[in-house]
């Protein structure tokens, strides 16, 4: 835009130097025609000098015309939005599509168009190495709990202004003023859950369900499956011994692997995406995972298999939540793209698509929501649950040390290779 306004300034600059060369000329006509010389060679060269302030003229409209095009491509707002993948309603399925949604309320409601570039990542890592690289600017990202404390404590992170987030009012205090922003000035919670057992009811034994122990049962060898990382295969193992997941201490973490290690024989496959195809067609019976992904591998079970859920006392719980990263180049915009997620419409919307259960009291108290998702997810999805942010913060991973984490990662490799 400052090149058009320069170019303009000279064609303007122009103009008015054609003006005055015209003006002196025609003194001279004045005198040249009182004493009656060369009239037909003075026409012409008016006529020439004519052509010539016509020509920057019609120049000057058509840079007029490029400054009115550029600034209506200007006026049209840019908000860049990361997010983890197949995680917001897109459009599919006859689902709303709430960047869209999003894209013609806020022109309508502020007479300004505005286009969002929605992009995915698969890993907190791979968001976090992103944003450090300093390659790549986001206004909105939604990363989980224990990265986003790190992101915080790395100065990584703007301060929202609530202002401009009106709905968060509707967020259910029992999510607020949670470990990793304890006074509530970094985050708006997006979607949260809880790890559970997944097992088939044709296959397991309903006494045996229940607990951790169910993923150590020799009676299921060789139909046991493990989660392909480190993170959450140690957590298992600590959840089931007492173990804070959280802890320092290296010899707890060597009690986990010695869990681990016991389990290694009983087990099929460490997945992590495979689980779905492989506890929908049967090949195994029990599985870890995320209580919002049982549904979706309920749905596409084989007929011979019956696929149920449970929660273990204690498990981890995650929060994924809507931040503006320091490298944001429009926070306001941020802010009312935040705010519109958090309305009634576009909350649902993304809440029945994701299948994970909601923070948003518009969402959970929905009766359209709750006829829609049905009994048996609301009970998995929303569990009672008394003091629940005391539990959350108990029991929810936490950012480990660099050194926490190489020590745990080697032991990782041990098991693998063994």
């Amino acid at each position: 835009m400052y090149a058009l306004a320069s170019i303009f300034f000279f064609v303007i600059l122009a103009l008015l130097l054609i003006t005055n060369l015209m003006d002196a000329d025609d003194e001279d006509a004045k005198e040249r025609r009182a004493a009656k010389k060369h009239h037909r060679q003075h026409h012409l060269g008016n006529r020439g000098k004519e052509l010539i302030a016509g020509g920057v003229i019609a120049a000057a409209l058509v840079v007029v015309g490029a400054v009115s095009i550029a600034g209506s491509s200007a006026d049209t707002l840019e908000l860049n939005v990361y997010n983890w993948g197949e995680y917001i309603s897109d459009g599919s399925d006859d689902s709303l599509d709430t960047i869209k949604a999003f894209e013609s309320w806020y022109e309508e409601e502020y007479g300004q168009k505005v286009k969002v570039n929605y992009s995915t990542f698969a890993s907190n890592e791979d968001m976090y190495a992103k944003l450090q690289s300093g390659a790549v600017s986001y206004d909105v990202i939604i990363p989980s709990d224990y990265m986003i404390a790190r992101m915080i404590s790395e100065d990584m992170l703007l301060p929202l202004n609530y202002d401009n987030i009106p709905n968060y009012q509707y967020i259910g205090d029992q999510y607020k003023g949670l470990y990793f922003d304890p006074e509530n000035q970094y985050t708006v919670p997006y979607t949260y859950g809880v790890i559970g057992v997944i097992y088939d009811a044709n296959v397991v034994d309903e006494a045996d369900i229940g607990g951790w122990d169910l993923l150590w049962n020799e009676k299921y060898s060789r139909s046991i499956l493990q989660f392909n990382n480190p993170r959450d295969a140690f957590g298992t193992a600590m959840y089931k011994l007492g173990i804070d997941v959280n802890t320092t201490d290296k010899a707890q973490w060597d009690r986990a692997l010695d869990e681990l290690m016991k389990q290694r024989p009983l087990v099929k496959a460490y997945v992590m995406d495979e689980i779905f195809n492989t506890l929908q067609s049967g090949e195994a019976s029990i599985g870890a995972y995320y209580a919002g992904d049982y549904f979706i591998m309920q749905e596409g079970q084989a007929d011979d298999v019956d696929l149920k859920f449970y929660y273990p006392d204690e498990t981890n719980y995650f929060f994924d939540s809507m931040c503006v990263p320091k490298c944001a180049e429009n926070q306001e915009l941020a802010e009312i793209f935040i705010n519109f997620m958090l309305s009634e419409e576009a909350a649902i919307a993304n809440a029945e698509y994701i299948c994970y259960a909601s923070p948003n009291s518009l969402v959970y108290e929905s009766e359209t929501y709750i006829e829609d998702m049905g009994e048996e997810a609301m009970e998995i999805l929303y569990p009672p649950m008394d003091h629940f942010a005391e539990k959350y913060n108990h029991l929810a991973y936490r950012n480990l040390s660099n050194e926490m984490l190489s020590y745990m990662n080697t032991l990782w490799e041990g098991l693998k290779i063994n």
